[in-house]
């Protein structure tokens, strides 16, 4: 049980995101659920892996609404080399977007780990499966 904002929070699933970057694009790394049973995420983990054997930077940004805010700008990661980004755990609220960029096509790899949280002890998803 964690309490975010005076509201209990239960773990109600645990995921891998991953993208193997292979365009400049902006990219969707993970997206919050926003449904009536998850309404947070808590990202452990950020782990971005070059595999070309050149150098390389990501830049990492959060979408909340119409703002968009930089969590890594241009951040190096070295010839064949795999960086962990998060020193603590970054917490997501319902529908907020995280997305990456490298700035070489076909070069990184990125996995987030994640905890999606929701309100209710049992989800009403999990209901309708019984």
């Amino acid at each position: 049980l964690m309490l975010i904002t005076s509201i209990p929070q239960y773990i109600q699933g645990i995921t891998n995101a991953k993208v193997d970057l292979t365009t400049t694009d902006d990219t969707v790394l993970f997206t919050v659920p926003s449904d009536a049973d998850f309404n947070a995420a808590v990202v452990n983990s950020i782990l971005v892996s070059e595999d070309s054997g050149n150098a390389d930077t990501i830049t990492v940004t959060l979408v909340s609404g119409s703002s968009t805010f930089s969590l890594f700008k241009v951040k190096a990661v070295g010839a064949n080399t795999t960086v962990e980004l998060l020193t603590k755990d970054l917490i997501l609220q319902s529908g907020e977007v995280l997305k990456v960029q490298a700035a070489t096509a076909n070069r990184l790899h990125v996995i987030a780990s994640i905890q999606e949280l929701s309100k209710t002890r049992v989800t009403t998803s999990a209901l309708s499966r019984i």
